[in-house]
């Protein structure tokens, strides 16, 4: 949020502005598409394994049903996941603009793997590497909150411009 200091009649008001034209950049990898072309809201249907094991595999989204949020394109396996991402889309968004959790606690902004992903508290966390998977579940809560405390200084940083390692898409499909 930022304030700016307005005088209206010679009394000082402090105005407050809070826009998502502020958020920082959402990571987008060359598919052109947030989330490498995921259906973020079909994370939350999807049955979440233990943590030390694998998830089940993202929904790849549809090139032909798409949302716009933050600057980015979403694609969606169906017009409901769509109509619901657009009716609340902070609820489906992953953390750190699509940037690993685990790169965040870290201090910097490193892409996330959309089958790399976790959803702890109603939000969806994706991590860069199944070995940094490890490293994150080790501890989220203390990731969780040194990613909290660092995505303050760093969210207006530039999104990353790394490709996801030893990853291909196949996503969006049709």
């Amino acid at each position: 949020m930022n304030r700016f200091p307005l005088k209206i009649a010679g009394i000082a008001i402090a105005l407050t502005i809070a826009s998502s034209a502020w958020a920082g950049d959402q990571y987008v990898d060359p598919t052109g598409f947030a989330v490498s072309g995921y259906d973020v809201v079909a994370y939350f249907d999807l049955d979440q394994n233990a943590v030390g094991q694998s998830q089940p595999a993202a929904i790849p989204g549809n090139k032909n049903i798409t949302a716009t949020h933050n600057g980015a394109t979403f694609a969606f396996s169906t017009e409901a996941n769509k109509a619901a991402f657009e009716a609340n889309p902070e609820k489906y968004l992953p953390q750190y603009d699509g940037h690993c959790a685990y790169g965040v606690a870290k201090g910097g902004k490193v892409p996330g793997n959309p089958n790399l992903w976790r959803i702890l508290d109603g939000k969806l966390y994706l991590n860069i590497t199944q070995n940094v998977v490890g490293f994150w579940e080790e501890d989220i809560p203390g990731n969780l909150e040194l990613s909290e405390n660092n995505w303050v200084s760093i969210e207006a940083d530039p999104a990353s411009d790394r490709a996801i390692p030893q990853f291909e898409s196949s996503a969006p499909v049709n």
